[in-house]
């Protein structure tokens, strides 16, 4: 595999930009883990938003972490998805609809552990914060 200049970066819409191009050749993985893109409805505007997730499957569902890097505030993506929980996902070249719910109990807490395994620093980022970062799983529609 070759190294993109990117590839150490997490890089917002030039990320999505190459991630959609190269149907995800370029963009997938990163730091050692797999890259989703999440587009949502703008809970104000109506419009798209696209987000690039480290994500991990669980059976045939998808799961994501709301983190913000440990920010006292969810991400947009997730404010938007609390509003309308029908959402798009693109895994590699794949689209899927999907409707995403928020984990909760003993599931969350199983799904907080698989994805500490593939992303360490979400237990720092809980650490940061006093609200609970949610972990959000999509079901295919």
């Amino acid at each position: 595999m070759s190294a993109h200049p990117f590839e150490g970066e997490l890089f917002g819409a030039e990320h999505v930009r190459v991630y959609r191009e190269t149907g995800g050749e370029r963009g997938y993985r990163w730091r050692g883990t797999t890259i989703l893109l999440l587009t949502t409805t703008g809970r104000r505007t109506g419009r798209p938003r696209t987000t690039p997730l480290i994500f991990r499957p669980d059976g045939e569902r998808w799961v994501v972490v709301a983190s913000k890097g440990g920010a006292p505030r969810h991400p947009g993506w997730y404010e938007n998805l609390s509003a309308n929980p029908e959402a798009m996902l693109q895994i590699r070249a794949e689209e899927v609809p999907v409707r995403a719910s928020t984990a909760q109990g003993q599931g969350r807490e199983r799904l907080w552990r698989l994805m500490g395994e593939v992303w360490p620093d979400y237990d720092r980022y809980q650490a940061r914060t006093d609200r609970q970062i949610p972990v959000v799983v999509f079901q295919r529609r």
